[in-house]
């Protein structure tokens, strides 16, 4: 490794996770680079964005309200809507960007091909063929643009795709479509199509907890980070607390059909929706239960109702990979990501993952605590634990999540934000990573 090699960073990815870990490093004078697929910054945030990997679609809003969302050095402008467009979240994000000076440590258009331990460092190939070392690697790739795909028996003869490649409603105007998920994805995507389509199903298996994005005009995050934050109840009781007032706002979700889920609330994600019970109110959208069985155009449901479709749309999830990272030297498996604090394998000195949660809370204020974070760590300010203890702590993280959520792999990389953040800040303050 060349003299240069052993003081240089890489950064993978420049969406809301890079920019933030290259702001991060900027502000320690660490040396770095930072390397996206795309032509500009903004990962998932920009529509159509050309690095093929935005799961962005035209109507696409955030369910994370704005005093909530932004950086904390960084806030969004007040003169923003409470809940901004994919295209306001991507203005802010470049802003960001040029306000702390990190669009000149990008290299667009630059595809890393792999990422392989290389000495006491890593090697970076990239796709034109070009080869550099780096002392560490942080990859900021994001988990949300590999699409993971249910297993039904039988076969759909009509149009499928995953949520990921869906953009607009046009193509099924007047077309019967089903909608598999209840996740926000699914019901964001649901309730666009019931405006075009001439009749839209959502099919789910377990259902899901309904939250509005309002509570008595106030935005539901809000209301949570007031019960969290300034009554610092725990998080169980402050969702609790939320559910009771969903109830006294909105009503009992069943009555428009919507099954209530077996759990607490507390034990999974909400999903939050303005639109969903009024669209099944108007008429513009049915609840149907889990697929039995796909028969051409016809689906069966569990319920033994068969109904005939001519789209299905997946919204499923994703997959957490890493295509340039061969899975021997690291891989997420549903129901396990070993990272110590959710950034490093114990057994990788020098490689780490930015942005790699899904928090109860938001995600890129989170984010920003993780890059400042990392970012000690390779200034020498905050000292690692051993290995061993490292995958104490990764142990006991896994036994928390068993305990407080429901048993799925949309749970393999969750944090409590309020818990997490403490963690993290008291590792910059003492110097040293806990278990």
């Amino acid at each position: 490794m060349s003299p240069a090699a052993a003081t240089t960073i890489a950064v993978i990815g420049a969406g809301s996770s890079g920019i933030a870990v290259a702001k991060a490093l900027k502000e320690r004078g660490l040396a770095f680079d930072v390397f996206e697929k795309g032509s500009d910054l903004g990962g998932m945030w920009r529509y159509d964005n050309d690095n093929g990997l935005s799961s962005a679609y035209r109507s696409l809003h955030i369910d994370t309200s704005r005093r909530n969302l932004g950086y904390p050095d960084f806030p969004i402008p007040a003169d923003q809507p409470d809940f901004l467009s994919h295209a306001q979240v991507l203005a802010w994000l470049e802003a960001y960007a040029e306000r702390f000076a990190v669009r000149p440590h990008i290299r667009f258009r630059t595809e890393v091909a792999s990422v392989a331990p290389e000495g006491q460092g890593w090697r970076v190939r990239l796709a034109d063929g070009e080869e550099r070392d780096y002392r560490a690697v942080v990859i900021a790739n994001g988990h949300l643009w590999d699409p993971r795909w249910p297993v039904f028996p039988g076969h759909f003869a009509g149009e499928a795709i995953h949520s990921h490649h869906y953009r607009t409603a046009a193509p099924y105007e007047d077309r019967d479509v089903l909608v598999v998920g209840i996740g926000n994805s699914a019901v964001d995507i649901a309730c666009d199509l019931g405006r075009r389509a001439r009749r839209v199903h959502l099919s789910t298996r377990r259902s899901a907890w309904i939250a509005p994005k309002y509570i008595l005009g106030i935005p539901t995050d809000r209301w949570t980070g007031f019960l969290t934050r300034k009554l610092r109840l725990p998080t169980p009781v402050a969702r609790g607390l939320i559910r009771w007032l969903m109830l006294l706002t909105q009503g009992d979700q069943r009555r428009y059909g919507v099954p209530r889920p077996a759990h607490p609330i507390w034990r999974e994600h909400a999903t939050i929706s303005q639109e969903l019970l009024p669209a099944i109110g108007h008429g513009r959208l049915a609840i149907r239960p889990d697929i039995a069985e796909l028969r051409g155009h016809e689906v069966a449901f569990v319920d033994g109702r068969v109904e005939r479709y001519d789209a299905i749309v997946y919204a499923t999830g994703y997959r957490t990979s890493f295509p340039f990272l061969d899975p021997a030297v690291f891989a997420v498996t549903d129901g396990e990501a070993a990272l110590y604090r959710r950034m490093l394998p114990p057994d990788r000195p020098g490689l780490a993952f930015a942005g790699l949660v899904q928090p109860i809370g938001p995600t890129i204020p989170l984010v920003e605590i993780q890059a400042r974070w990392l970012a000690a760590v390779l200034a020498g300010e905050v000292r690692l634990p051993a290995p061993d203890t490292m995958r104490q702590e990764i142990a006991a993280h896994r036994a928390r999540i068993a305990r407080r959520y429901v048993g799925s792999a949309r749970y393999t990389l969750e944090v409590d934000f309020r818990e997490y953040a403490r963690q993290l800040r008291a590792d910059m303050a003492r110097g040293i990573g806990g278990a």
